[in-house]
């Protein structure tokens, strides 16, 4: 009859259809998504992130120069550190592994300055009288000192003594004859560190910025009114307008800079207050303008295989604009060696060379 339902069994089987029915559409609607999921949003490397250090997104775009080598230093992995030139264009540099100051003559000729007992070396600068002066440490029993030596490595003495508690990693002359230096000290989340003022009779130390991580490289500025520091524990850039030599002036600390990845070491100001930064790990310097906004790069061979990885710091040739790198390969094969590459300005000035 008309409007009377179907047979139990007829009902029955039409169910059963329909719900055979919604399973099959479910299950290719499954599919089909799991097939869109691995066709559309299926991560890959390309050429921008393929290597071991790929450079970070925000800095992709910056003027790059790729270094060409200078000299090999050794077959093995030598620590190197500190670069800086003395009056007579010869570069002087830390051997960290061998404790030993070198000298690079301007035709690449290798000889030792200095050696030391118990701490490795780690940056250097010269004062106006000739002496060298090393910023050194052992890391491993947390000590370190600041030391003189004569030009010919004669005469060593500690200005900042072991018993101060330092760890003394890098340093620079103010145009007075006081020093800025660095202290290695703490953790990324035990801030010890600093960066002190000797001032020009080396005997007076006052802290200029305390409670920093592992503080690393530091530059002044051509006017020697702006203080710059690295943060190798943070990864910040710090830039500090100066009241006077040990007081930062009101609203004057800001991070000018906070770096992706290893991690900032050592720096260099140029003769238009650009700042070159050496980034331990990644086989390449960052170039900032005097406002601390990234400018350009300099590549070092064989990064993009993971070579020449450990760049520590840099100095600029008095009178030119040539930038020479220090790096080490570590356990890459290639051994230890100083690059060479162009700067955006002549090298500035500095107290021992003037």
């Amino acid at each position: 009859m008309p409007g009377s339902p179907p047979p139990p069994r007829i009902a029955r089987f039409r169910h059963a259809l329909a719900l055979a029915a919604l399973i099959a559409a479910c299950a290719t609607a499954g599919t089909q998504a799991q097939q869109g999921v691995e066709a559309v949003h299926e991560l890959a490397y390309d050429a921008a992130t393929r290597g071991p250090v790929p450079i970070p997104p925000s800095e992709r775009g910056l003027q790059t120069v790729a270094a060409e080598l200078w000299l090999k230093v050794s077959d093995d992995a030598l620590v190197l550190e500190g670069p800086a030139f003395d009056r007579d264009g010869n570069l002087l540099f830390c051997d960290v592994t061998g404790r030993r100051v070198l000298r690079a003559t301007p035709d690449r000729r290798l000889s030792t300055v200095a050696s030391l007992d118990a701490l490795g070396p780690g940056g250097i600068a010269l004062h106006r009288d000739g002496h060298v002066f090393i910023a050194a440490m052992d890391f491993g029993k947390g000590a370190g000192a600041i030391v003189s030596v004569a030009s010919d490595g004669s005469g060593s003495r500690e200005v900042v003594p072991t018993g101060a508690g330092y760890m003394p990693n890098d340093l620079v002359f103010d145009a007075q004859g006081g020093f800025y230096f660095t202290d290695f000290r703490g953790t990324s989340t035990d801030p010890k560190g600093g960066v002190y003022y000797v001032a020009p009779d080396l005997k007076t130390v006052t802290p200029v910025l305390p409670h920093l991580t592992m503080a690393n490289g530091v530059a002044l500025s051509p006017d020697g009114r702006t203080l710059w520091v690295t943060e190798f524990g943070r990864n910040l850039l710090h830039r500090v307008e100066l009241a006077d030599a040990t007081t930062p002036a009101p609203f004057g600390t800001t991070v000018a800079y906070h770096f992706t990845g290893p991690a900032p070491d050592s720096m260099r100001a140029d003769s238009d207050g650009n700042l070159y930064v050496a980034l331990y790990g990644q086989g390449r310097v960052l170039a900032f303008n005097r406002n601390g906004i990234p400018i350009g790069q300099v590549l070092l061979p064989g990064r993009d295989a993971g070579h020449n990885l450990r760049s520590t710091s840099m100095a600029l040739r008095p009178g030119t604009d040539e930038l020479l790198v220090v790096a080490n390969d570590g356990e890459g094969g290639q051994g230890s060696a100083i690059f060479r590459a162009g700067a955006f300005a002549t090298a500035l000035a500095l107290y021992g060379q003037r």
